[in-house]
């Protein structure tokens, strides 16, 4: 192994992979997963506890798919849209977790996750509409397909420099900010509110990366 920076890597198959964010990674995906065990191990009709938390995500993510695609269209994402949304919130959390760091605060994570998105968004584009999704490119005339490839590479570095941006920045501050419970208790107070914003900020981009997945996926696949 060797450090760049302050990131451990670990190079396999002549590749370089970062050994913090692989590891954040697979904690985050077991925690989604246990969550979801936990949700459902004994469903009730009045929910309550992990399954009245998740129950809420989904019947929310729900209603947002079905307005933006319809209801047959947009339940066929929701397995994909619930899972994405709970891991970035996952993600985004685990750097507030005094030694643990986010995942998504690795740039590599992020436009790994906003190329799946675009990937998606192409394929079942094609798979829906053929053509007509081809034809759409070159709309409203035919010299306009170059400003609207531009706008689809820019989607993928949007989303992953947004979110990657905002995680990132907000867990270095918080970094500075614990220094200064070496001084006074009143000079720790900025370092608590922050962390609080944090967390604030954590579901908001979480959020955002989720919906704005959805809007792509729903002008490739929506049926007008």
């Amino acid at each position: 192994m060797e450090h760049i920076g302050v990131r451990e890597t670990v190079k396999f198959l002549g590749l370089t992979f970062n050994w913090e964010t692989l590891c954040m990674t697979w904690l985050a995906m077991a925690i989604v997963i246990i969550v979801s065990c936990l949700a459902v191990r004994s469903l009730k009709l009045v929910p309550s506890g992990w399954q009245n938390f998740i129950e809420m995500i989904v019947v929310w993510l729900h209603e947002q798919l079905e307005a933006m695609m319809g209801k047959k269209r947009g339940m066929q994402f929701a397995p994909f849209i619930v899972s994405l949304f709970l891991f970035l919130l996952t993600c985004n959390l685990l750097g507030l977790i005094p030694f643990l760091e986010s995942p998504t605060n690795d740039l590599n994570t992020t436009l790994g996750l906003a190329l799946l998105v675009v990937a998606l968004v192409h394929f079942f584009g094609l798979y829906f509409k053929g053509g007509h999704y081809i034809a759409h490119f070159f709309q409203p005339v035919a010299p306009f397909v170059i400003i609207n490839m531009i706008e689809e590479i820019a989607k993928p570095i949007t989303l992953a420099f947004r979110l990657f941006g905002n995680i990132l920045a907000g867990e270095i501050l918080i970094i500075v900010l614990l220094h200064l419970t070496e001084n006074p208790f009143w000079l720790s107070l900025p370092s608590v509110a922050w962390l609080g914003f944090s967390i604030f900020i954590s579901c908001v981009h979480a959020v955002i990366f989720t919906m704005l997945s959805m809007a792509y996926l729903s002008n490739a696949v929506k049926e007008e």
